[in-house]
């Protein structure tokens, strides 16, 4: 990328709190595509104080760039080895911590879905050509299945409380079922409560809009959804000069959309800088 112009400006040179205004100092239009990488906590009586409790885009981080720094050997990276692992979330994210304890040889795995369970076909509202809102078994459900012979996935499930021990590691949870209304509000159900066992539990509850210091920085006006506001199908946002981007501005969703979004957004800076576009 440097080799085809472009240069790159990191904190560590100008700071923090400067970078903002030396950016729109030295450039017409600055455009942030800084993603949405808040994670969604859950809340839980203990987890708090709780070790042993991770995200789960920090733990898969850690874990490949360790990989791939010294294949492990330096130890930077949450080591599930014959630990009992909970993931908190049945996403993709979710699937991808799955798999990756299981080849750390994990001694269990249980991943926790607030939602119901999805129908393993098609339902008579759900017609072709309409994406199939069906039951999808990724690899790391397959391969929990191959290694513990059952489905790691409990659904309408989530954590009440995070129990430790005296040096505060996490070494269970108590779980509770949930019941869902015709207006799909849940609550818990009472005398469901469980407690299983837990080593490492890691949260895959998604996220919630793009991390704070960096709107606060700019002084941009945030929606509801914490992400950039801009007016619809547009991208400038409230400081002149300033656009967003991708999943800071759209929410966090999908590389492909990040592409587009990233063209749309050049056609309006190049309409902005130059008083039309032929883009």
């Amino acid at each position: 990328m440097k080799e085809e112009g472009v240069r790159f400006i990191t904190h560590t040179n100008v700071g923090v709190d400067l970078l903002p205004k030396a950016l729109l100092e030295q450039y017409d239009a600055v455009v942030l595509c800084c993603g949405a990488e808040q994670p969604r906590d859950i809340q839980a009586l203990g987890r708090e104080e709780a070790k042993g409790v991770y995200f789960a885009v920090d733990f898969l981080t850690r874990n490949t760039k360790s990989l791939l720094d010294s294949h492990f050997a330096d130890g930077q990276y949450v080591n599930a080895k014959d630990k009992h692992v909970v993931v908190v979330g049945g996403g993709d994210t979710g699937n991808d911590c799955v798999g990756t304890v299981l080849r750390h040889g994990c001694k269990s795995v249980v991943q926790l879905e607030m939602m119901p369970k999805a129908p393993d076909e098609r339902s008579a509202d759900n017609p072709w050509p309409e994406y199939p809102k069906t039951c999808k078994t990724d690899y790391g459900q397959q391969e929990a299945i191959a290694v513990f012979g059952k489905d790691p996935r409990r659904y309408c499930t989530t954590v009440n409380r995070v129990i430790t021990n005296e040096e505060g590691n996490v070494t269970a949870i108590e779980i509770v079922r949930l019941a869902f209304d015709e207006n799909r509000k849940y609550s818990p159900v009472p005398g469901s409560e469980e407690v299983i066992d837990c080593d490492l539990l890691i949260i895959a509850a998604g996220f919630t809009g793009c991390k704070t210091y960096i709107a606060d920085a700019f002084q941009l006006e945030l929606s509801p959804r914490n992400t950039v506001k801009t007016e619809a199908g547009k991208y400038a946002s409230n400081v002149p000069g300033v656009f967003a981007a991708g999943d800071m501005h759209r929410g966090q969703s999908l590389v492909v959309w990040a592409i587009a979004e990233g063209r749309e957004c050049a056609k309006e800076v190049d309409a902005y800088l130059e008083g039309y576009s032929n883009m």
